[in-house]
């Protein structure tokens, strides 16, 4: 079918432009880092699961587990680079009653409202094509260590339980780095201010390595660095599989615990990520054809090329 479209390209003296979609879909989860790359026009993405976590921190407003949900809407809308996205949690949560018997509390915890947009992208040279030298063609790409740009803004909104409300609306925002060092290695470094204009702002930093170890399986391991004005640096690693059941569906687990602290912290989650694809091409005229480039999102869809 692809070959199909490039002949009517050929003859027709047009270009499909088809810069941000992908066949396979493109995945925020398991991991907390996000790719700069956006999910494409006229695609509607839900990404779903359930979280436990438990900690035997000794402070007095310790929680020492937690349950909850959370949803991750995404929508490609206007540009091929510009997505739209929402995050909700649920969640109940022990908390440590130093006078008594610990109780319950429960509710909306995260309600976050923003976009993200593909700044600069990295293209790479195909080395498939390369028939005169095999040192040239095996050489690893340089342009590689570049990574791919992109910049996410929210809203934390206030619309919250009771039990969770902050002081007031603060401003979420962040740079993201994509690296594709191979078809198969990706590195996702992430760097988040959080809660801004409000006094419990926060610093973090993400980095996400995936490995795909065929077309169905892959794996990834995570860092993350969260820094607070009033508390020492948190240091959480993470790491977890996904599972590619269709184009439209990928089904994940994964864990993680803390570094540093004279606590015990653990985080697992399970969850998926569907997609409703209403994705069209848009055909632009011009005098010449070009070379319809594959772009490549996260998780599956940004470590494997599209298929012919």
């Amino acid at each position: 079918m692809k070959r199909v479209f490039l002949l009517l390209i050929f003859v027709s003296y047009a270009q499909i432009v088809n810069a941000q979609y992908t066949d396979i879909i493109n995945s925020k989860r398991p991991g907390f880092s996000e790719s700069p790359y956006s999910i494409g026009t006229g695609v509607y993405q839900f990404e779903t699961g359930l979280f436990y976590r438990y900690s035997n921190n000794e402070s007095l407003l310790a929680r020492p587990n937690s349950i909850g949900g959370e949803l991750f809407f995404r929508y490609g809308k206007f540009f091929e680079k510009l997505e739209f996205n929402a995050k909700i949690a649920y969640q109940l949560d022990e908390v440590k009653n130093p006078f008594g018997t610990n109780y319950n509390i429960n509710g909306i915890s995260d309600l976050t409202i923003g976009a993200k947009y593909l700044i600069y992208e990295q293209i790479y040279t195909d080395k498939s094509k390369e028939i005169r030298s095999w040192k040239r063609k095996m050489a690893f790409d340089k342009k590689r260590l570049i990574p791919s740009v992109g910049i996410f803004a929210g809203v934390n909104t206030n619309f919250l339980s009771k039990h969770f409300k902050e002081n007031e609306l603060s401003i979420k925002g962040a740079i993201l780095l994509q690296n594709d060092f191979s078809d198969r290695l990706v590195l996702l470094t992430n760097l988040i201010a959080d809660k801004i204009l409000s006094d419990s702002n926060e610093y973090s930093y993400i980095a996400t390595m995936t490995y795909a170890l065929n077309f169905k399986w892959s794996y990834f391991i995570e860092s993350q660095g969260i820094f607070e004005k009033e508390y020492n640096p948190k240091f959480h690693f993470g790491t977890g599989i996904a599972y590619l059941f269709s184009n439209d569906l990928q089904l994940d687990i994964s864990a993680r615990t803390n570094f540093f602290d004279d606590f015990s912290f653990v985080y697992s989650s399970i969850g998926l990520a569907w997609r409703l694809d209403r994705h069209t091409d848009r055909v632009l005229q011009q005098r010449s054809p070009k070379k319809n480039r594959t772009k490549r999102g996260n998780f599956f869809a940004r470590l494997f090329k599209k298929k012919n």
